[in-house]
């Protein structure tokens, strides 16, 4: 028994040596795009900035594939929600809630279509 405590005593004695972390250069969330969306609602608007009570720039249909180029989470009354900003026509702000997110072109594109038959 009094061995098992030495041996215990010797490991954990031992230096706590830090390794150093370095970030690689690219990080790897950083991309020209998030991913590609589809829309999952009849129809949705397009706005000029991250909120409800924003300027419309036009509106989407179900179906529609979008490149999602970034997300913000934007806290108002309604609590936070999640917005993407879009590539055009027309490119803005759409709530995240309204459309499905895919990791490649493909993967939305067959979405899309199965949606819009």
């Amino acid at each position: 028994m009094l061995l098992i405590y030495g041996l215990a005593l010797c490991a954990c004695g031992g230096k706590n040596e830090e390794s150093l972390v370095i970030p690689p250069v690219t990080s790897p969330l950083s991309s020209e795009y998030i991913g590609f969306a589809v829309i999952n609602v009849s129809f949705t608007h397009v706005r000029a900035q991250p909120e409800e009570g924003s300027v419309s720039l036009g509106y989407l249909r179900r179906g529609s594939l979008v490149r999602v180029i970034e997300r913000r989470i934007i806290t108002g009354a309604e609590g936070p929600r999640s917005w993407v900003l879009t590539e055009g026509p027309p490119q803005g702000w759409l709530r995240e809630d309204v459309m499905d997110v895919y990791n490649s072109e493909s993967q939305a594109r067959t979405a899309s279509e199965s949606v819009t038959r």
